[in-house]
């Protein structure tokens, strides 16, 4: 894929001043802290390294990664090492991909409380795949799933969801055999929705009775019992959506379908179409027209505060794993699942190394020299830098 032209970077350096005389007092530490990152990415700031060609002798400087992982370029190399570890973990079945979504009335209410509702959002969706499975009226058996974060939606405003992706199938309860699912259904979504809504709601409640939610502005009347209470029914009221994906093949197509949607950002650099007198143009996809193609136009300010709305609290992990496939267990659950199905481990796959290739003859580049930031900025290298590319350090 060819460089972008545009990056949220150039944004940030652009108006990221601006916006922070504008909004600073409303925004946390981590905010700030990712805004830095992503401005000082593969620039020297941040330092860098000296490469020499082992081909032809070519010398090139190199910056370093600012490896936050809200940077829209530096989840190349975490996706590829974690997709290699993976790779070990897979079952020759058939996978399934469901979703799970919260409806638009608790996005201000979650924002307020992300670390508690995120987690919460990871917890039920799980807790309603693992139940739902094991009631023999439809699978009884115990499964494993990975589950994905995600925050957004595709024009970044706030949208809540996560990513389950799970085997078709499962070990029946007395861990005595493999129990399939049929090659083309699951778990019935209205059943998952309607349980996964109960465990929300029922734990919502609960962190309202511990006195642990946090209410702000708009939002400082629900802390009255009563009307917490009025919102849960309103809530409740409403169908939430789960929706089952068409299932896609057995191992060999997983990690390339994972790749899809673990270590994403926001928004990727390639969607910027344009940055012209403080207004911001990116494409996305509007599902509502039938996943048409558009452009949207948004002030610089805007399209900053929606991209940092989906700045996670720091140490949430955003990719899980529950069930069979929970870290505990996991090996030994997987040496079950094999021996049942009958199959060996695969191989496993050794991480990609982002080897920088020399551009005058494709010979791999060695770094010879680390410089740090100081000598970067301080010096005059007798070698210009090249434009940041993308790096290990």
């Amino acid at each position: 894929m060819s460089r972008p032209t545009l990056e949220v970077a150039d944004i940030l350096r652009a108006s990221g001043s601006s916006f922070l005389e504008r909004h600073g007092s409303h925004l946390a530490s981590q905010h700030r802290k990712v805004m830095g990152a992503i401005v000082h990415c593969r620039t020297a700031a941040l330092g860098g390294h000296r490469d020499r060609c082992s081909g032809c002798g070519h010398q090139a400087i190199s910056y370093n990664s600012c490896r936050n992982r809200h940077c829209p370029k530096c989840q190349g190399n975490a996706r590829a090492r974690w997709l290699a570890a993976r790779s070990a973990e897979l079952l020759p079945v058939p996978y399934f991909h469901i979703v799970f979504t919260l409806p638009h009335e608790l996005s201000a209410l979650v924002l307020q409380n992300k670390r508690l509702l995120y987690d919460l959002l990871f917890r039920a969706s799980a807790a309603t795949m693992l139940e739902v499975a094991c009631d023999p009226k439809h699978l009884g058996a115990d499964i494993g799933l990975l589950s994905v974060l995600h925050t957004w939606g595709q024009n970044l405003q706030h949208h809540p969801h996560v990513h389950c992706v799970v085997p078709g199938g499962g070990l029946a309860l007395d861990g005595s055999r493999w129990v399939a699912t049929s090659s083309r259904f699951f778990l019935p979504v209205l059943v998952l929705s309607r349980v996964f809504r109960g465990k929300f709601t029922a734990e919502l409640k609960q962190l309202l009775l511990q006195d642990k939610l946090q209410f702000h502005d708009s939002l400082k009347e629900l802390a009255a019992p009563e009307r917490f209470q009025c919102f849960l029914r309103q809530l409740f009221s409403k169908d939430w959506v789960v929706y089952a994906k068409p299932p896609f093949g057995g191992a060999e197509h997983v990690l390339n379908y994972l790749a899809r949607y673990t270590h994403r950002v926001a928004i990727s650099n390639h969607r910027i179409v344009s940055f012209n007198d403080g207004y911001v143009s990116f494409r996305w996809k509007d599902y509502a027209a039938g996943s048409k193609q558009k452009v949207m136009t948004v002030a610089a300010d805007e399209f900053l505060r929606r991209f940092l709305i989906h700045v996670l609290p720091k140490g949430l992990v955003r990719i899980r794993h529950f069930g069979l496939f929970a870290n505990r267990k996991r090996s030994a659950s997987l040496l079950r699942c094999r021996s049942l199905l009958k199959v060996a481990a695969p191989p496993p796959q050794l991480a990609p190394t982002a080897q920088i290739k020399c551009p005058l003859c494709s010979e791999p580049m060695l770094v010879v020299e680390r410089i740090t930031s100081r000598q970067l900025l301080c010096t005059s290298a007798n070698i210009s830098p090249s434009r940041p590319r993308l790096d290990s350090s």
